[in-house]
């Protein structure tokens, strides 16, 4: 997978400490984003999911969030380094510019599955004209913090 970076000990991404994987790789080309460098999936580094555990769990004080760019553009690595860090009882957040609905709707064989392994989504692209420096853990009023543990993934409803 691509890796744009990891960093431990956030506590501006998702509540807690978190060790933060921004992943390389962006469809949604957001104005304003924080981090335009992730759009080319090519500015990522190389890094095998094992690569991923060990750096996360060489911290064991810290949940997790799952960045990017897009953490979505690259599903099936993605949701195999969320199950696995779900079994070292990690608590997964996980920033997508896509929204709940399109997630849960969409063919991609591994975006439920993904969604699945985390505990919370926070959803929507980022949006300029909606950019609020006082809201905690998105940065548009149009972004949703999603609680997915009650989110039915077999029949999709919310």
């Amino acid at each position: 997978m691509k890796v744009m970076n990891i960093i431990h000990d956030s506590v501006v991404d998702g509540e807690g400490l978190r060790t933060v994987v921004f992943f390389a790789g962006c469809p949604h080309f957001c104005k304003g984003c924080h981090n335009p460098k992730s759009w080319n999936h090519n500015n990522g580094i190389e890094m095998t999911v094992d690569d991923v555990v060990k750096e996360i769990v060489s911290n064991p004080l810290t949940d997790v969030t799952l960045s990017g760019g897009e953490p979505f553009f690259q599903a099936k690595e993605v949701y195999e380094l969320a199950k696995i860090l779900k079994s070292f009882g990690k608590n997964i957040w996980i920033y997508s510019g896509y929204t709940l609905e399109q997630l849960l709707f969409s063919s991609h064989p591994y975006f439920r599955k993904l969604l699945s392994c985390c505990d919370v989504l926070v959803d929507g692209p980022f949006v300029l004209k909606e950019r609020d420096l006082t809201l905690s853990f998105k940065g548009s009023k149009n972004q949703r913090i999603i609680n997915l543990t009650s989110v039915d993934f077999t029949n999709a409803a919310i």
